[in-house]
């Protein structure tokens, strides 16, 4: 009967330690997706750019642009592309954090006079 016991506290023990891992691991994983999405996004837009010449309408162009939520995204007819962040608690503050160390922040340029050859 004592066996049993310890094995429940070490099992309550070790339940106490994993849950928040785990829980944390899922954040994890959803920033990392808003990054990925708002770089895929980042390439398309200058894929479409490149195609068409301009940019019309920003979220029509890709899925992974509608599935952005931490940042507005404005486009210029003469190919820039600018990224702004929104507030929005602590998960967009990291996710904010993560794109500004991968240099996603700010202005894109895919044509006109930025583009130096």
């Amino acid at each position: 009967m004592i066996e049993l016991v310890f094995v429940i506290v070490i099992l309550g023990i070790l339940a106490t330690v994993a849950v928040p891992r785990i829980l944390a691991t899922r954040e994890d994983a959803k920033i990392s997706t808003e990054v990925a999405n708002l770089a895929t996004c980042i390439q398309d837009l200058g894929s479409k750019y490149i195609a068409d010449g301009n940019i019309t309408d920003v979220n029509a162009s890709s899925s992974a642009c509608k599935q952005i939520r931490c940042f507005t995204l404005t486009a210029t007819a003469d190919g820039n592309l600018t990224i702004k962040n929104i507030s929005g608690g602590a998960y967009c503050a990291q996710v904010h954090v993560l794109a500004g160390s991968k240099d996603l922040n700010g202005t894109h340029s895919f044509g006109g006079s930025h583009i130096v050859y």
